[in-house]
């Protein structure tokens, strides 16, 4: 196909934002979500699109999950409204170096 001939020759990866972790590593180590890619790769070979997106739903996820780290954000997000509720109402105080203050040296 002269397309993938012409990508080839240009240097251009159509399919890098698709398999960022798979692509070589600073210093040769594997990257962070490598796993979750691999296995979302695996599962979804050979079945084709449709059928992937159907059956390879939870691989999809946790290497998303693994990327982006949305679900950690809100988690993190509902931890703090939690915490600052619990400051208004009095039930708790946060330690001195949770609030910016040096711990005091001999």
């Amino acid at each position: 196909m002269p397309f993938w001939e012409l990508q080839r020759q240009l240097g251009i990866d159509v399919d890098r934002w698709l398999l960022r972790q798979s692509m070589p590593q600073p210093y040769g180590k594997a990257a962070a979500c490598h796993a979750f890619e691999r296995e979302w790769v695996e599962c979804g070979h050979g079945l084709g699109q449709t059928r992937a997106r159907r059956e390879c739903q939870p691989e999809y996820e946790d290497f998303m999950e693994c990327m982006h780290r949305t679900k950690l954000a809100v988690r993190l997000r509902t931890i703090l409204e939690q915490r600052d509720k619990m400051i208004k109402e009095g039930k708790y105080t946060p330690p001195d170096y949770h609030k910016g203050k040096e711990d005091l040296r001999p």
